[in-house]
C-alpha cells in the first residue's frame, strides 16, 4: 500500500518542481497536493491500525505523515494565499526527521537504498526551508529542478521496482547508483538553476 503512495509522491514532487520552475501555475498544482496529501495521511493511518503492534511497520508508516502534511500544507498555501514561512519551518522539521529515518534505514531496517533516498528527501526539504523559511528566492529554481529529479528517482522508479518485486535483490546496487546520481545531477544543476527566477516566486508558491 505504501509503495502505491510512493508513486504519487513522485507525481506531486514532479508537479511542484515544475511550479517552482515556472511551468505550472501555483493554484493549478493545489488539487494534486490535496489528493496526494490525503493519500499520505489515510495510508499510514490504515497501516498503523492494522500493524498488530509490529514496530517496523509502524516505524515505516510514521514517516509518510511528513509528506502528507507537507502536501496538504502546500495546498492550503497556494489556494488560500497564506504566507509560506510556516511551511518553511515545517520543512526544516521534516528535513531533520528525514536524517533520523535515513539512519534507521541504514541500520535497523538494513535498506541502504532507502537510507540514501531519505537523504535525498532531507536535502530537498532543507532547500524548501531555505526558500520559504529564510527567503532565499535565488534557490527557488534550483529547488524546483531538484524536486523534479527527485520525483522520478525517489518516487516513480522505486515504486515500480517495489510493485514488480524487483527491489529486494538490488538494494545495495540502487544505493550506489542513487548516491552517484545525487552528486552528478544536483551538483551539475546548481550553477545552471541557481539565481532569481525571471519573476519573483511568492512564498506561497515555493513549496514541495
Amino acid at each position: 500500500m505504501g509503495m502505491v503512495g510512493l508513486l504519487y509522491v513522485g507525481a506531486v514532487l514532479f508537479i511542484n518542481g515544475l511550479m517552482l520552475l515556472g511551468y505550472v501555475e501555483a493554484r493549478s498544482a493545489g488539487p494534486l497536493n490535496i489528493f496526494v496529501g490525503l493519500l499520505q495521511v489515510v495510508t499510514p493511518t490504515y497501516l498503523i491500525f492494522t500493524a498488530n503492534g509490529d514496530g517496523d511497520v509502524i516505524l515505516g508508516a510514521s514517516g509518510l505523515y511528513l509528506f502528507g502534511f507537507t502536501y496538504l500544507y502546500v495546498a492550503f498555501n497556494v489556494l488560500g494565499g497564506f504566507d509560506g514561512t510556516g511551511l518553511g519551518y515545517f520543512s526544516l522539521f521534516v528535513a531533520v526527521c528525514a536524517l533520523v529515518y535515513s539512519a534507521l534505514n541504514f541500520g535497523r531496517l538494513d535498506d541502504n537504498a532507502f537510507g540514501v533516498i531519505w537523504l535525498y528527501w532531507a536535502f530537498l526539504w532543507m532547500l524548501f526551508f531555505l526558500v520559504l523559511g529564510l527567503g532565499h528566492d535565488e534557490l527557488a529554481r534550483y529547488t524546483g529542478a531538484v524536486a523534479v529529479v527527485q520525483g522520478w528517482l525517489t518516487g516513480v522508479v522505486p515504486a515500480f521496482l517495489l510493485m514488480t518485486g524487483s527491489w529486494a535483490g538490488n538494494i545495495d546496487t540502487a544505493a550506489i547508483v542513487l548516491a552517484v546520481a545525487a552528486v552528478v545531477l544536483f551538483g551539475g544543476a546548481y550553477p545552471r538553476y541557481r539565481g532569481r527566477p525571471a519573476a519573483p516566486v511568492p512564498a506561497t508558491e515555493a513549496t514541495r
